[in-house]
């Protein structure tokens, strides 16, 4: 996690907590010749664009008064969306029953990407069920192998 996305997970975490919000995920990036700061927030219902306004508001003025960031950005305060990514085990566990997308670091079973259900998470191991063909196959996958995981929506 870089400096600036530390800090605004600090400056943030006070705002989505006092509105009962969960911070899912920053990310500071730049794309073509512009800064973008995002916020993911979300709750169990879902968040709308009055509490997306609101968190944007408040995180603003505390951006502006701390001033981590030396160059111009956009900020943009938004909800994960269907393909929510899972950052921490909470996620994890919250998405057991659920399509997944899973990358790994290396090949598991010669293979480094992975789409099926997520059948199970104990902390260690991601078990998830694929499908090849007109079967299912069961496949683990230790955790600290992931390299980044999303739920997906399957058509």
């Amino acid at each position: 996690m870089s400096k600036v996305t530390e800090t605004v997970e600090e400056l943030v975490t006070p705002i989505v907590d006092e509105l009962n919000l969960e911070l899912v995920d920053i990310e500071y990036v730049k794309e073509g010749k512009d800064w973008f700061l995002r916020v993911f927030i979300d709750k169990e219902t879902g968040v709308d664009i009055e509490e997306c306004g609101l968190v944007s508001e408040k995180l603003s003025e505390k951006l502006d008064a701390a001033d981590p960031i030396p160059y111009n950005y956009f900020l943009e305060v938004s909800s994960p969306g269907a393909e929510r990514p899972l950052k921490k085990d909470k996620d994890f566990v919250k998405a057991v029953g659920k399509n997944v997308f899973i990358k790994t670091y290396e090949p598991i079973d010669g293979e480094k990407t992975f789409e099926g259900v997520l059948t199970q998470f104990d902390g260690e191991t991601v078990t998830v069920e694929v499908k090849i063909k007109t079967r299912k196959k069961s496949v683990e996958i230790p955790y600290e192998k992931v390299a980044n995981a999303r739920l997906a929506v399957i058509f």
